[in-house]
This record gives C-alpha cells, sequence and structure tokens, in this order.
C-alpha cells in the first residue's frame, strides 16, 4: 500500500464531517467539534484506497496519497449526462461487425484507457490489466497465429469446435474474417492473480469501455472467437502476456462502417420481479 499522505487545508476545511461519515474503513475522525479530520497512524493501514474522502470533500479540502483535489474533475448535473442521454445511449448500443481501415489516433485511445481505469473491482483490488492491439497490421498477424494454431489442431485430428474450423477455413479460403470481424483494435481485459470478483472486474471493465467507445464515436463487438481459441490453442496465451489461470475477455472496436438510424425496442426483453415483504 502506497504511502497514506492524509493531508487537509485548514484553510479550506469547513469542519462538514462529510468524509468521517462515507470512509468505508471509519478510519477518518475528528477528535473534536472544530478539529480537523485525522486518520490515526494505527489505522492508516487499513485504508481501502478508494479516494471517497478526496471525493466527497465539498471545498476540496482533502488530499491522499500525495494527489491534489484540485486536479479531479468537479462534478455537477451540468458536467453529467442526463438521464434521457443516458437512456439513448443504451437502447442504442449495437454490436460492430463492419469497420472502416483506418486506427483509432493514439492519443484517444490512451484517454480511453486512462478512464477504464476508473472502472469499479470488487473489494477495490484494482488488479487489472488492459492489453491493447493498437494498429490493424498487428491486429493481422495475431490472426494469422490463431489460423495456424487452429489448422495444426485439424490437421492432427484433434477434437476442435466446428464454429473454430470454419472460421480458420472461411479464413484461408475466402479471406473472410469470422474471427476479429475486420476490426482494426482488440483491447484484452485480465484480472489480477489476487482479485477476488476476476469475472465481474473483467466485464464490468468491458462494459464500461463499450459505453465509452460509443461516446468518442468508435464501435465495439465483445470477442468471444478469442476466448474460444484460446482455449482450444492455449500455447498461444502466452504470446498474449495471459498466464493459464488467468481469467480474461476481449472486445474489438474501430471505427464503424454502418451507422444504424434509430434504438431498437425491446425494453420488455428481461423479466421484472418485485420483491415484498410487507
Amino acid at each position: 500500500m502506497p504511502n497514506l499522505d492524509f493531508t487537509v487545508a485548514p484553510d479550506k476545511c469547513v469542519r462538514c464531517g462529510a468524509c468521517v461519515g462515507d470512509c468505508p474503513r471509519g478510519i477518518i475522525s475528528r477528535p473534536g467539534a472544530d478539529a480537523l479530520p485525522e486518520v490515526p497512524p494505527a489505522l492508516a493501514g487499513d485504508c481501502l484506497e478508494c479516494q471517497h474522502c478526496l471525493a466527497i470533500c465539498p471545498p476540496g479540502a482533502i488530499g491522499v496519497f500525495g494527489l491534489n483535489p484540485e486536479r479531479s474533475l468537479e462534478l455537477t448535473p451540468e458536467s453529467l449526462p442526463s438521464l434521457r442521454q443516458m437512456r439513448t445511449l443504451l437502447r442504442g448500443r449495437r454490436s460492430v461487425r463492419q469497420y472502416r481501415g483506418e486506427n483509432v489516433p493514439r492519443p484517444l485511445l490512451d484517454e480511453l484507457l486512462a478512464t477504464l481505469a476508473n472502472a469499479p473491482t470488487g473489494c477495490n483490488d484494482r488488479g487489472l490489466s488492459f492489453l491493447v492491439v493498437d494498429d490493424r497490421a498487428s491486429l493481422d498477424a495475431l490472426r494469422e497465429k490463431m489460423v495456424a494454431a487452429l489448422e495444426e489442431r485439424i490437421l492432427r485430428g484433434e477434437p476442435l469446435p466446428e464454429f473454430l474450423a470454419s472460421a480458420a477455413r472461411a479464413h484461408r479460403q475466402k479471406g473472410e474474417d469470422e474471427l476479429f470481424r475486420g476490426a482494426p483494435h482488440l483491447l484484452i481485459v485480465s484480472a489480477g492473480a489476487e482479485s477476488a470478483c476476476p469475472k465481474e472486474d473483467v466485464d464490468l471493465a468491458l462494459a464500461y469501455f463499450e459505453l465509452l467507445a460509443r461516446c468518442a464515436g468508435l464501435g465495439t463487438v465483445w470477442c468471444g472467437m478469442l476466448k474460444f481459441a484460446l482455449d482450444a490453442a492455449p500455447e498461444l496465451r502466452p504470446c498474449l502476456g495471459l498466464d493459464p489461470d488467468v481469467h480474461f475477455y476481449a472486445i474489438l472496436f474501430g471505427y464503424p462502417d454502418v451507422r444504424y438510424a434509430r434504438t431498437v425496442q425491446r425494453d420488455a426483453a428481461a423479466a421484472i420481479r418485485r420483491l415484498s415483504f410487507g
């Protein structure tokens, strides 16, 4: 754990106690009505590193881990999307399987990944790793490796799901890309070895990325074919930096070569139940 470095600016602190009440571990206290908040040294090691104290302080008086609250983005109703905008975004989300040829600019990609690092993780573990294939040529090379590994299994007569064998044949015989759908980029999110909720952490991060990418004008599609291919040919995992037991999943993305003009209509697609003990 990094040095807690819990600081309070005396000229800014209004003694509201918000940081005391919101600390998940209850390690912040105020020894008197006029006293500044503090974290006793004996409790510093219990910090969850959530930064709630920095985020909740109205005047921005609290710093932690050497972070300056003035560098945080201010949260106001005007700075957040409206409910109507979020409803449209979620209803209009589509899996994109047609992409333009150009790469996403590196600065935009870096911004998306930096934002994605804020996705929630179970117990605030924050042990996720992001592996990004940021140019089409590299993804082409990875596709060739995958197809060659699948073809080798076919030649040896080893069991292989038919959809994987079909994808390998489609690539080699017709030049069709059923593995990566012609996307220029791939993001693999993997969980930390000590993650309390590895699957949930990975899925949340990918869902966050999908919405971020859409707001940046990008299209996405979750890449189950990569997961199935690496399960069938585990020798490919080391070239992606994936240990044998680590949980991961992937998403393809890039500039879409298709535009959807309206949302679909499936608000009733999920069963809704209400529980009452009245």
